[in-house]
């Protein structure tokens, strides 16, 4: 199996297939738009704007395990991104990334890298709170809270798997190493 076997919802109910993103980089994160992280679409959108003609695609996948802090529908999540972020990616059906409905990617690609890229102490420590928080943290690899972020090759290989307290704009090195 590689990324490329598995297929996702765009917010309209779309069944998107990966293989579309063969030859890409990608980020794929896990977001919401009422957590204290969601300052993190800033970022994310800032990184799409400059390596989107090079090669970058980020898929945002809203999710609401994490404290219900994904509330509204895909459409409403939609035009808050778009109104407060300016966010131009591509953004689908908010799903879960843990547990008995998460989605086969999410399976796939936690399975791949089962700890996140943590750095600083008090970053360290603000996940070792949140993990005991996170309700449907369950097993080793699960995500620990919102805006998760895998770094994927255009080979489709996961080669990063970043903490919600990593910031999108320190992703920008290991991007340049592969775009």
């Amino acid at each position: 199996m590689s990324i490329y076997d598995y297929s996702i919802l765009d917010r309209s109910g779309k069944e998107i297939g990966l293989k579309e993103y063969k030859g890409k980089v990608l980020i794929i994160v896990n977001t919401a738009t009422g957590c204290g992280f969601t300052p993190q679409y800033e970022g994310l959108e800032n990184l799409y704007k400059k390596y989107h003609d090079k090669g970058l695609e980020i898929i945002d996948i809203p999710c609401n395990q994490f404290g219900n802090q994904a509330p509204g529908n895909d459409d409403e999540i939609h035009e808050f991104c778009s109104l407060k972020y300016n966010t131009s990616f591509d953004q689908f059906m908010k799903s879960d990334v843990n547990g008995e409905n998460e989605l086969p990617l999410y399976t796939y690609i936690k399975d791949q890298i089962k700890e996140d890229k943590i750095t600083g102490l008090k970053n360290k420590m603000a996940m070792k709170a949140v993990e005991k928080i996170s309700t449907s943290t369950k097993k080793d690899g699960d995500i620990k809270w919102n805006f998760t972020k895998f770094l994927v090759d255009k080979e489709g290989n996961v080669v990063g798997r970043y903490s919600p307290t990593f910031k999108p704009e320190d992703m920008e090195a290991d991007i340049k190493k592969i775009i």
